[in-house]
């Protein structure tokens, strides 16, 4: 029979590796004395995960401003106290004793002392008790203080001030003398006994809450009484007693569970909420002001018993919402409210993967103003948290305008409370006008002509009419039109302004306080802006002009210095922004001007850092970001901090869209076809974008409320649509799983291995707990105890299932591999000295179906294990070897001059450490960089070149043994050469004529006198120059060499293996590179060419196969490609392979990042942060892309050991940020697959073994195939390669579980021994040593015992080896003492608790008396026991 456990039922529970590994394969040695066995449990179990949580509080316990969390732990007698913090992640737990059978049902929490520390009050079911744990305000507590309840067992808690004295009073509900209890507080943390009041014969009082509902100044007491099915309230009076009860019914055989109170419909009096656990429904009653009720609305669920509720407005629209957990699939449910003490029909569902689910707290643990919850599940026992978060705008609406819409603005146009949208078609000239329903929905456009091409529009009443009006700047037409509106929605014919020339922007304000409308528009081909004054009456005076120095593109206003008057800001095409500080008459002073990224668009003005002084953020089209300007107050601004957006961010807006009162930008992307919304922490800084859908070439945006919800809406002009885009925000207050937590540091045992992983001869506990998504170590001590649990590694929904430890990377260390069922995958954590872990990153590799489990050895004699890994319903093992992708950290940021645009690498001065060399293309010079040796470097220092330095070589060029720089100056069309001192500071450049636009610069030695000369890439002259060198630091007039179209890289080696130097060249516009040969004299051939995808930009050189041939690799700006081709040798080259890599490739460099003793790819973007790496095979191809964040848009990247550590690093340049990033290297282990085992069709393998069976010192593979009831047999080659399997019974309905091997006879061949489930037997199969078996002898496990997994030892120090045997069904372990001969004596039973059901055992010396113990996983009460030998 199949045993009826979780869906991979406890197959990830069977310890193989432990069993395996405990086999010594030879017969074991006598090292104590012979005794009879006898086993001692340690008390208290070092793993115990079931403790039973039934309730939990949320409050700040050691005044760090952010969530703690105390949990009622009803199995295990106590309270466990976690701090959170603000990545939401809650710290292992503080354990405090509520005492001896004190079975804690509920916990509070609660300043009872007025020492302004949060204390926690919980009510001891078990001990008729109210427990006090008063708080230091540091998160540790006192020990428990008890207050009696008498004969009652308490199971709900309130506290509040019952009787009006300003000190706390605790309230509890009484399971079984059916009643409330109240305690009447002392200020001190003391109580008065309790005083009693009857909630009614067979009432089964479940939940209480303490409110004013009838707002006579005295609180009352309303009651769930699950047995009577009713609502029942204890109006409080003025002389601190309590009224008879009054009830209002629930429903026959509801059953209210739970019970809360709030403002539902918003009329002052409080509400009540039940969750009624029998009827599967909420009741809603909704107070009537007179001390009653209304009679019980009642909202269904769906399929589930809801045991507790809450009340909360989680989808921010400021009416009550109402949550409930529930006994059923549905375990979470939401029903939004309208505000009149309705809610919707249906409730929104989330599941945790629990079906019993009973307490909840909601609170807003990371701060973002919207309501999170954390959940209780008692079959798990584990704790949830669920994150409410923005729904944004999952859907959009598209409504018809002219052609080429280019500038949207909102405003109500009829009055009628509604808003409306007005849009500009610039090929058409008209503008469109939408009127708003109200409801999200828009009629159709109506449309009114305006002058040629209307590039921006702004909306205001400019006549006083309370009738809203529109402006409109005509590109084209080199005027302004002012469209007057009748307050109905239309509006009269424009009237118009003349402008400067080609106007582009319109802003409108009172610029001059005279309570009348004015307009400022900006002329783009004029470079200054029209200030227009209005009269009041929709008339205007005429214009007044003010330069602005570069051509303005968008404006913005608002008050930057605080002197109430209208300010401006501009952005201007010279990639700057101009503010213009008023003068409060109309007339503005000279701006003054910020430096921004390239291409700007929009600029908005808002107050991003709540400091009351206005900022303006500003849209970077060309650098794929926003920049945002904090203002001082005093009209002056910060330098600008950079958001990253889509591609082409274009208009801007801001506003707060998550309701958390800090404002957020938007911004729509043009080529992405999406905006960006990016949400404001309140101090200047944003969070990553989040993105939504669009039309084609989003360019302008609006925000406003369209359906009246309170939320904030989006309307984008979709330019290439001709329509626009309306997007309503969906607020269903909806939430999403962030964690699950265990108050007892763990959840779900389903894995234990041992082992000595701190080196300190004391057995270690390695867990997998399933539950909780980590992988926790227990130290041993040495005496049979272990310290607690530390976390190695945690993973959301990973489900980890089973682990193997050896060592993976030839270390001499031991690493793990980790098995996660949930995620489908692999882990590893490297060893490091003294039991800490390195976990590496994942390579991608998931399984198709969930892995089980997992045995580990060497199969091909490297002295480094693999491992093989079995898939729940799969009939076939697969193993896996590791192989070294590399990996690197987070960027480390250093400064530079402005635009670094390339960067080498070397040692300056001379220390043996990398230095750093950067060429700034703006500032004109070069940065210095001297490196530490440790990965860190000092501040740059400058030295001048002449214009535009674009790329940089190093060498020594004056035979004097120091490194010297040469630098192509594209602007300048000459080199510059810097002779270093050997120091680390260089001489003053010297410069050399080239070519027009030199862009690349090589260094070699042309004609073989050991003097080195240059080699310049003109791209201007589609040419190359070679300039001989003197040995000297001089060097002769330039050589020219032809190339092909604008050649913008150059790159030096010999291609034809004649000893002589070569030198390749990128032509970007011919599409490929050119090879000119060298004849050693320092005269070239003219070049052949190769091909290569468009628009070649870069180029590297190296052996990548191995065949001392030099290799190519171009990079190709306009795709995401990159270029490999294989030299022959002779200067020729094969057709380029073609890789994948991020889009729009900058540079690329060469290294062996892996240490495989292959060369690897580096490329590096400058249309996004990323660097991508492919990894080298050795034989000219290479693997997918790797991707990590170098931190920056990068141009340039070079390769060197910076820290020393044998691994190489890289160095990026942010051209737009003026910074570089280093990344240093490290090394990342991972599994590969290798080969698949076929174990035969419905075979489902369920345990592993391993070892020598034919003993060919090859290791070999045996398998428990489950469900054709047979052990198979793969026989290794020693080359992680197997022979077919062959098979061995283990008979009829026998479903063996486990398997081990050892020397059972002491012939020195390896036998194998099974746990067969099914028949309740132990199967031994003794070995021929030339990897066939004798047929099995079994031996009865007991009736009905259920043989589980199985572990191999001499227990009792006789020299044979014995079995234990974990039997599942009858709750206990045996052991088979062996004879030596094969055969197998007595079964002596070790029993474990009731309902324990042990799954998987482990053997080991945990005391270190040289006696076997073993440790047992308990399936059935999540826990760990340790049996130690005590004969």
């Amino acid at each position: 029979m199949v045993h009826p456990v979780c869906a991979f039922c406890m197959f990830s529970t069977i310890a193989m590796l432990i069993a395996i590994l405990v086999v010594c394969f030879t017969s074991p040695k006598q090292s104590a004395s012979k005794c009879e066995l006898k086993f001692s449990k340690t008390n208290p179990n070092p793993i115990e995960y079931k403790y039973g949580p039934r309730s939990i509080a949320i409050g700040d316990f050691n005044n760090d401003t952010w969530f703690d969390v105390v949990i009622a732990n009803n199995a295990v007698d106590s309270i466990s106290v976690a701090f959170g913090n603000s990545s939401i992640i809650l710290g292992s737990p503080t354990i405090y004793s509520t005492g001896i059978g004190s079975a804690p049902y509920m916990v509070a929490v609660h300043d009872v002392n007025n020492d302004y520390h949060l204390d926690i009050v919980v009510a001891n079911f078990g001990t008729n008790n109210v427990g006090i744990f008063l708080g230091f305000g540091n998160g540790s507590f006192t020990d428990q203080r008890e207050v009696s309840t008498g004969s009652s067992r308490p199971i709900s808690i309130g506290i509040s001030d019952l009787n009006n004295d300003t000190l706390p009073d605790i309230a509890t509900v009484n399971y079984g003398t059916q009643s409330i209890s109240i305690f009447y507080g002392h200020g001190n943390g003391n109580f008065s006994s309790p005083v009693a009041y009857l909630t009614g014969y067979d009432s089964l009082p479940m939940s209480l809450v303490i409110g004013d509902f009838n707002n006579d100044n005295y609180l009352d007491i309303a009651i769930a009484n699950a047995g009577t099915n009713n609502v029942g309230i204890l109006f409080g009076n003025q002389n601190n007693t309590f009224e008879n009860q009054i009830t209002f019914s629930t429903g026959v055989g509801s059953h209210p569970y739970s019970i809360a109170i709030g403002y539902l419909n918003d009329d002052i009096f409080l509400d009540i909420v039940v969750a009624n656990y029998g009827t599967k429904n909420i009741g809603v009653f909704l107070s009537n002001a007179n001390d009653s009720f209304t009679n019980q609305i009642t909202y269904s669920i769906d399929n589930a018993s809801p045991y507790s509720i809450g009340i909360g407005d989680f989808n921010k629209d400021n009416k009550m919402d109402l949550v409930v957990i529930n006994q059923g699939i549905n375990n979470i449910g939401v029903l939004l409210g309208s505000g009149s003490g309705t809610f919707e029909s249906s409730l929104t569902y989330y599941s945790s993967g629990s079906s019993s689910s009973i307490a909840l707290a909601i609170y807003d643990l990371n701060k973002d103003n919207r309501l999170d919850i954390m959940i209780v599940n008692n079959d798990t026992g584990a704790i949830d948290i669920f994150l409410g978060y923005f729904e944004g705008f999952p859907g959009q609406t598209t409504y018809p305008t002219g052609s080429y819409p280019q500038s949207v603005a909102v405003g109500d146009f009829n009055n009628d409370n509604q808003l409306d949208i007005v849009v500009t078609n610039v090929d058409d000239g008209t503008i469109s006008v939408l009127l708003g329903y109200g409801n999200g929905s828009f009629a159709d456009q109506m449309t009114y002509s305006t002058g040629a091409s209307p590039a921006s529009v702004a909306v205001g009443d400019f006549n006083n009419d309370n009738r809203l009006d529109i402006v409109v700047v005509n590109e084209g037409g080199n005027n302004v039109g002012v469209f007057l509106g009748y307050g109905n929605g239309s509006f009269a014919n424009q009237m118009s302004l003349l402008t400067g020339s080609a106007p582009l922007c319109v802003v409108v304000g009172d610029f001059n306080n005279d309570n009348r409308l004015d307009i400022v528009v900006g002329n783009q081909l004029d470079k200054n802006v029209n200030v227009f004054l209005g009269y009041g009456n929709g008339s205007f005076q005429n214009q007044m002009t003010f330069l602005t120095g570069s051509s303005p593109q968008y404006m913005a206003i608002g008050d930057f210095n605080n002197d109430s008057r209208l300010d401006v800001v501009v952005n201007g095409a010279d990639n700057n922004v101009g503010v213009f500080l008023g003068y409060g008459n109309g007339s503005f002073a000279v701006p003054i001007t910020y430096s921004t990224g390239s291409d700007l668009w929009s600029v908005v003005v808002g107050d991003f850092n709540n400091d009351n002084r206005l900022d303006f953020v500003v849209g970077n089209e060309g650098d794929n970001n926003v920049g945002v300007f904090l203002g001082y107050g005093n009209g002056s601004f910060q330098n600008q901090m950079t958001f990253l957006t889509g591609s082409s961010p274009q208009s801007i807006a801001v506003g707060d869209f998550n309701k958390d009162t800090q404002l957020d930008i938007a911004v729509v992307n043009y080529d992405s076809d999406d905006f960006s919304v990016l949400f404001g922490y309140g101090n200047g800084s944003f969070a990553n974008q989040v993105t939504f859908s669009t039309g084609s070439s989003p360019i302008s945006l609006a925000i406003g409320d369209f359906n009246n919800d309170t939320h904030l809406d989006v309307v984008v002009a979709n330019s290439n649509d001709n329509n626009i885009s309306v997007l309503l925000q969906f607020n269903r207050g909806a939430l999403i799983k962030y964690m699950t937590y265990a108050s007892g540091g763990a959840s779900s045992l389903r894995y234990v291995a041992i082992s000595d992983l701190n080196n300190d001869t004391r057995l270690d506990i390695i867990t997998a707990n399933y539950g909780t998504n980590n992988i926790g170590v227990l130290l041993g001590s040495g005496n049979g105890t272990f310290l607690s649990q530390k976390i190695l590694i945690s993973s959301s929904d990973s489900h980890p299932s089973a682990i193997a430890i050896a060592d993976y990377n030839g270390d001499m260390l031991l690493d793990i591999a980790v098995l996660n069922y949930g995620t489908k995958d692999l882990d590893m954590l490297i060893g490091n000295a003294k039991g800490t872990f390195t976990t590496q990153t994942n390579n991608g590799f998931h399984f198709v179906s969930s892995p089980f489990l997992i045995v580990s050895s060497d199969f091909n004699n490297d002295a480094q294990s693999e491992i093989i890994v079995a898939c729940d319903d799969n009939d076939n093992v697969n193993v896996f070897s590791t192989y070294n992708t590399g990996s690197f950290v987070d960027p480390i940021i250093y400064s530079t001059g402005t635009g670094p645009a390339s960067v080498v690498v070397d040692d300056f001065n001379n220390d043996n450490r990398l230095d750093i060399v950067v060429a700034n293309f703006y500032s004109d010079n070069i940065s210095v960089l001297l490196g530490y040796g440790n990965g860190s470097f000092a501040d740059q220092m400058t030295y001048s070149t002449s214009a535009s330095p674009a790329s940089l070589a190093v060498d020594d060029f004056n035979n004097d043994n120091r490194l010297d720089i040469v630098v192509a100056n594209l602007h300048s069309n000459n080199i510059s050469v810097l002779l270093g001192y050997g120091n680390g500071s260089f001489a003053d450049q010297m410069t050399f004529s080239t070519g027009a636009l030199p862009s690349s610069v090589a260094v070699g030695d042309f004609n073989n006198d050991n003097r080195l000369d240059i080699v310049v890439a003109n791209s201007w002259t589609h040419d190359i120059s070679v300039l001989l060198g003197y040995g000297n630091g001089s060097f002769a007039d330039q050589i020219r060499y032809s190339t092909g179209s604008a050649p913008p890289f150059i790159a030096v080696g010999d291609f034809n293996n004649d000893n002589r130097l070569d030198i390749v060249v990128v032509n970007e516009f011919k599409n490929n590179v050119g090879v000119l040969f060298g004849y050693g004299n320092g005269s070239f051939a003219n070049q052949m060419t190769y091909s290569t995808d468009p628009y070649p930009s870069y180029v590297a050189v190296g052996d990548f196969n191995n065949d001392n041939r030099l290799d190519i690799v171009v990079i190709n700006l306009a795709i995401s490609y990159v270029s490999v081709l294989v030299g022959y040798g002779n200067g020729s080259f094969a057709d380029q392979m073609t890789y994948s890599i991020d889009y729009a490739p900058t540079s690329v460099a060469v290294g062996d990042f892996n240490n495989d003793n292959h060369l690897d790819i580096i490329c590096v973007s400058g249309f996004n942060i990323n660097a991508t790496v492919l990894l080298g095979f050795g034989n000219g191809l290479f693997g997918n892309q790797m991707t990590y964040s170098a931190g920056l848009t990068s141009s340039s990247v070079a390769v060197g050991d910076f820290n020393n550590d044998t691994q190489l690093d890289f160095v990026t340049t942010g051209e737009s940020d003026n910074r570089i990033g280093i990344l240093l290297g490290s090394t990342n282990q991972v599994f590969l697959p290798q080969t698949t085992l076929i174990t035969g069709n419905y075979s489902r393998p369920r345990s592993l073994a391993v070892g020598d069976i034919n003993n060919d010192n090859q290791t070999d593979v045996i398998v428990a195939n489950s469900n054709t009831q047979n052990i198979g047999i793969f026989l290794g080659y020693g080359n992680i390669s197997f022979a077919n399997q062959v098979t061995y019974s283990t008979g009829l309905y026998s479903s063996p579980y486990s398997v081990a091997v050892g020397y059972f006879d002491n012939d020195t061949y390896l036998d194998i021994v099974v746990a067969n489930y099914g028949t309740a037997n132990m199967g031994i199969f003794l070995g021929y040593g030339n990897g066939s078996f004798k047929n099995q002898i079994t031996y009865s496990t007991g009736s009905v015992s259920g043989p589980y997994s199985l572990a191999v030892a001499d227990f009792n120090n006789d020299t044979f080896l014995d079995v234990l045997v974990a039997n599942y069904d009858s709750n206990n372990q045996g052991v088979f003492l062996g004879r030596g001969n094969g055969t197998f004596d007595k079964f002596l039973v070790v029993a474990t608790n009731y309902g324990s059901h042990p799954s998987s055992v482990v053997v080991g010396d945990f005391n270190n008396d040289k006696k076997t113990d073993f440790a047992v996983i308990n399936d059935g009460t999540d826990s760990l026991n340790v049996l130690l030998q005590t004969c």
